[in-house]
């Protein structure tokens, strides 16, 4: 029997077996996400209602770049248990209103997702719409023109004065406009501040415009990372041979906490870890976000 025949037949059974199992070759494509680290500084956003694993999520109002990929506006990125979440969480139920401007809010990657670790925030009170457009600022122009972002028609050049001596006069037009733009700044500056007033009507500012939790930094310390039933993570402090009561953290997702777990999968006896991290609490849980988390061994000094 010739072999040609046969090798395109069983060409053509593998082709066939390789549909009819579900197999799809072509490559989906991953979501973006934001590296590892990364600062969110003066994002805002609205704190939606939790899940029903009681998660809360950031919705972002604009687009997030960090030169490698961008998360649009409308993402939901869920955020990480914190005091500053629970006091994010207080001030949103007060004011009936869950804006916030994050002005310190950490990213971290776990597993193909990204979370947000806030630390500092402040609240912002939607105005009511009255009618009028908010003329927006002018850039900073070259010394012969001006740019206008307004609606209306382009600005001409300026012409520049032969005399140095000479009074440069500015068009009542563009000043006019100019001071269209202090007011409007000057607003803008009102609606945050007005965000940290009471509700009950007084004048009195809160006293702290930029609200931030209670966290510490953790470092130095050596233990255990056990894993939970509902599929997260603890660290449990190492003793290290003294008889003091070990003391547990609940850890949060991020890379670091991804990188030790591949390598406790790696080995076959309870790896050690001295690690690095930010203590926070929520809910009156303690919790840990890593920083690092280094392998240590005792050779044998002290007991598993």
């Amino acid at each position: 029997m010739n072999k040609i025949p046969v090798l395109l037949i069983s060409v053509l059974f593998v082709s066939v077996a390789w549909g009819v199992s579900g197999f799809d070759t072509t490559l989906i494509p991953e979501p973006p996400l934001l590296r590892e680290g990364f600062i969110l500084r003066g994002v805002d956003g609205r704190l939606n209602c939790p899940d029903a694993n009681d998660a809360w999520f950031f919705e972002l109002a604009a687009d997030v770049n960090d030169f490698r990929d961008v998360l649009e506006a409308g993402t939901k990125v869920q955020m990480l248990p914190s005091s500053t979440l629970e006091k994010m969480i207080a001030d949103g139920r007060k004011r009936s209103e869950m804006t916030f401007r994050l002005w310190n809010g950490r990213v971290t990657r776990y597993k193909g997702r990204n979370f947000v670790f806030p630390s500092f925030f402040l609240p912002i009170r939607q105005e009511e719409d009255s009618g009028q457009e908010t003329p927006e600022a002018i850039q900073s122009a070259r010394p012969n023109e001006i740019i206008d972002n307004s609606s209306g028609p382009e600005l001409e050049h300026v012409p520049t004065s032969r005399d140095p001596n000479d009074v440069l006069t500015i068009p009542s037009d563009l000043f006019d406009k100019l001071q269209a733009t202090r007011k409007a700044m000057a607003a803008q500056k009102r609606r945050i501040v007005d965000s940290n007033l009471p509700d009950d009507g007084s004048k009195q500012p809160r006293k702290q415009n930029y609200k931030g939790g209670s966290d510490s930094v953790f470092v130095n310390r050596t233990g255990f990372i056990v894993g939970r039933n509902d599929g997260g993570f603890i660290f449990v402090l190492d003793s290290l041979g003294r008889n003091v009561r070990r003391r547990s953290l609940r850890l949060l997702p991020c890379e670091v906490l991804e990188l030790a777990e591949q390598k406790m999968s790696a080995g076959f006896e309870p790896v050690r870890f001295k690690i690095a991290g930010i203590l926070t609490k929520y809910e009156n849980t303690d919790y840990l976000l890593l920083h690092k988390a280094t392998p240590t061994y005792s050779h044998g000094n002290f007991g598993r």
